[in-house]
């Protein structure tokens, strides 16, 4: 494990090894074309699933809160997101590909604007109460997500329900002999510019700072005159929308989605934000980079393991490093 450290520390760090793994993977595939496919798949999916990530890994890492009903944010969003494209059927299926996208970023505002509603609702009534308290924050927030898939139930019924893609995003695009799903390249720039977006917010403007130095010192902050909990709930609400869009572009990479899909989805989040570094921006994409990479190259290699790929690729994590690839409190 030491020489592996060492070896890393000269080359970047942990950032090489979604490429390590890239390339144990195309050694061991053996067809450029497959493993190129597989490839855009996993960054495609660990892109989503760090939409996902990002909110919970923001609301720990800033706020020391364990929100075990972060997948329900997920499970609206998706929700919604289907709905939306349901009800803009015409939009979604016509020639126009303006049309199109304005359906598909209708969906996804919608989604995002309700999983800010929610998780402000959230934060007020079920979180504030039981701040610094980790055990009653773990009961409260499960109990919250047994409720919410209840309220699913309710709403949308038991039946999966299928899930509409614009057509400007159905198909391939042909590099060559290789075929790329048109949704996965899309998906992968949506959570690049996320990711972008969040690193810049919370490193290069003055709410980013003031945030992380509310996380070192809430009473210094306050004693300058800043309002530290308007600030928080603010965070709270950007994690929660966060989550709701990434389950909306779920919804569309799936193609069926049911109730279920929150408390799926939860297990992977937290290994993500467990592999990455509890409360790392940075160390949440590129958890979710290699978990979506490893599922993808498992799959297609074990099958019989890809179901427990997750969890493998977790365990070898933390036996090297204990607090994650990139534990801070802000990558």
């Amino acid at each position: 494990m030491n020489a592996l450290s060492d070896g890393l520390s000269r080359f970047g760090g942990v950032y090489p090894l979604p490429v390590i793994i890239g390339v144990v993977a195309l050694a061991l595939i053996g067809n450029p074309s497959t493993w190129v496919t597989l490839t855009v798949a996993g960054l495609a999916m660990g892109m989503m699933i760090f939409l996902m990530a990002s909110g919970l890994s923001l609301v720990f890492g800033l706020m020391d809160v364990l929100n075990f009903g972060h997948s329900a944010f997920v499970s609206f969003g998706a929700f919604i997101a289907a709905s939306v494209l349901a009800a803009m059927g015409s939009w979604l299926t016509g020639s126009s590909p303006a049309l199109n996208m304005i359906a598909l970023l209708a969906a996804i505002s919608a989604a995002t604007a309700f999983g800010a509603a929610s998780g402000w609702f959230f934060e007020r009534v079920i979180v504030r109460p039981v701040y610094k308290d980790h055990l009653r924050q773990i009961l409260i927030t499960m109990g919250a997500l047994i409720v919410a898939e209840q309220l699913l139930l309710a709403i949308w019924g038991g039946a999966p329900v299928p899930v509409a893609r614009p057509a400007v995003l159905e198909g391939s695009v042909l590099f060559g002999n290789v075929a790329i799903e048109t949704y996965r390249i899309f998906a992968f720039f949506l959570g690049l510019a996320v990711y972008v977006c969040l690193y810049l917010v919370l490193n290069r403007t003055r709410i980013g700072l003031l945030i992380r130095a509310g996380v070192e010192n809430r009473e210094m902050v306050e004693a300058l005159g800043f309002r530290i909990d308007r600030l928080f709930i603010g965070v709270f609400m950007a994690g929660s929308a966060l989550a709701a869009m990434g389950g909306g572009m779920w919804a569309g990479y799936q193609g069926l989605i049911t109730p279920a899909l929150g408390a799926e989805m939860l297990i992977i989040v937290f290994i993500v934000v467990i592999i990455g570094g509890l409360g790392s921006i940075e160390g949440s994409l590129l958890g979710a980079i290699l978990v979506g990479l490893v599922a993808n190259y498992v799959a297609f290699l074990m099958p019989k393991l890809a179901l427990a790929s997750n969890m493998i690729l977790m365990m070898a994590v933390l036996l090297w490093r204990p607090y994650g690839l990139k534990p801070a409190v802000m990558g």
